[in-house]
């Protein structure tokens, strides 16, 4: 098992998976980096799709954590040499994934105007929001199925299929957002902020279809359902389910964020939606690292190899926090022309660079955090996930936030407030996997 957490196995992970985490992070920045460019109410369509983003990201990371389940048993199921006992779970979760995000997407389509009016949204931002989120929304089976199949591919120890499809959608987004924004004259009319939604679409089936074939052509599961459930599945929706109750209130600290940032006003929203943007392409770009903690430490624990599994959280810790250093240095380098990729407009502008130093300050914090919850996510320890983020969102979080709302720091107190949330997370989670298993290495 020494070879478990060498440098290149790690790798081997963690950089296709880096790779696989930016790419839907990219949809949304390209997304932003195009709308906030156009010359008709570019502030209202940015802010809107600023809005929508967080909303969708939202409600994916909530429902998607039957990857993170599906991930973690699978990789257990490997390292104790058993994967045929969920050869059945695997169609089973993947189904269940599909189910959830068709009732989703119904629910909120139906909702979409109270729900982004609830973001302190009006006029023509709330408008924009929900014709985008129309189109947006009919995405999350797409997406919700891909994760699942994601999910397998990682707990087989496995990220470059996911890499590719995540490349080849990022890619047709690209490529599709200026066609469909802009327009071809004579061919394509310009669809505006309508025609990014779509460039989205777009990019989720593409993906869909890629992670079926490789799903089929190079894992032992397919999709035939077993009307007999697998034993294993109470345990998957359990573990599921307290990841769920966790990034509810990881995501309603995004809410609470949006949502001051909009009473404030159209230019912080716009601003506060490129620092949050930029923000969740750092998380995901660092994630990589958690993936490779997530695949690696449950085939660890299902190995009982307790001594790797230490040395794993060491190493992957030491890469994530250079790899924060390295996007803190290049940020710093380039910190002025960074704002100008995603909007023109002086005030949006003087805003996002007065705050942008706590984003990147953050990073090391944020790449520890991250690191213990990919490795916590491949142990099974949802239940302590769902209390720290329980602990740091309504006694971290929101305490901060009301107390600089209340003396007029506006979005100097949102940032500050998710640098304390991220100080609970990565404290409350070293000290506890110190705790438990140092003991078991010695």
């Amino acid at each position: 098992m020494e070879n478990s957490v060498s440098f290149k196995s790690i790798n081997k992970i963690a950089i296709p998976a880096i790779i696989a985490g930016i790419a839907e992070p990219l949809i949304s920045l390209t997304d932003i980096a195009i709308i906030g460019n156009v010359d008709e109410n570019s502030i209202e369509a940015l802010a809107a799709a600023g809005i929508v983003g967080s909303f969708l990201s939202a409600i994916i990371w909530i429902v998607a954590q039957t990857k993170t389940a599906i991930s973690a048993i699978v990789s257990q199921h490997l390292g104790a040499n058993r994967i045929h006992a969920v050869k059945t779970l695997v169609p089973q979760a993947i189904y269940f994934n599909l189910i959830l995000s068709l009732f989703i997407y119904a629910l909120t389509a139906f909702f979409a105007r109270a729900i982004f009016s609830a973001y302190n949204a009006d006029g023509l931002i709330l408008q924009y929001s929900e014709d985008y989120y129309q189109i947006r929304a009919i995405g999350y089976p797409l997406t919700l199925v891909t994760f699942a199949i994601f999910g397998v591919f990682r707990g087989l120890q496995n990220t470059y299929w996911a890499m590719k499809c995540s490349i080849t959608g990022a890619i047709v987004n690209i490529v599709m957002d200026y066609l469909l924004v802009y327009g071809v004259e004579g061919i394509i009319p310009p669809l505006f902020l309508k025609g990014a939604a779509y460039a989205s679409l777009m990019a989720q089936a593409t993906m869909l279809c890629m992670a079926l074939w490789y799903f089929y052509k190079k894992t032992p599961f397919n999709l035939k359902l077993s009307w007999n459930i697998n034993p294993r599945l109470k345990p998957l929706l359990l573990m599921a389910a307290n990841l769920f109750v966790r990034t509810a209130a990881l995501n309603f600290a995004i809410y609470l964020a949006n949502a001051y940032a909009t009473d404030y006003g159209k230019n912080y929203i716009a601003a506060q939606s490129i620092l949050m943007n930029i923000w969740l392409f750092f998380s995901f770009f660092i994630d990589g690292y958690a993936n490779a903690g997530n695949a690696i430490g449950g085939k660890l624990l299902g190995a009982k190899d307790y001594r790797n599994l230490w040395n794993l959280s060491k190493k992957i810790s030491f890469y994530a926090v250079t790899i924060a250093l390295i996007l803190m240095l290049i940020c710093g380098i380039f910190y002025d022309q960074i704002g100008l990729l995603f909007n023109k407009e002086a005030s949006v502008l003087a805003l996002f660079s007065s705050v942008f130093w706590i984003v990147l300050l953050m990073q090391p914090v944020n790449a520890i955090a991250f690191m213990f919850d990919g490795i916590f996510k491949g142990l099974g320890e949802a239940k302590y996930l769902r209390n720290v983020l329980l602990v740091a969102t309504f006694l971290g979080f929101t305490p901060a936030l009301l107390i600089g709302d209340h003396f007029g720091l506006k979005l100097y107190a949102i940032w500050i407030a998710f640098f304390i949330w991220m100080l609970i997370r990565a404290g409350t989670l070293v000290i506890y996997f110190r705790n438990k298993y140092l003991g078991r290495t010695l």
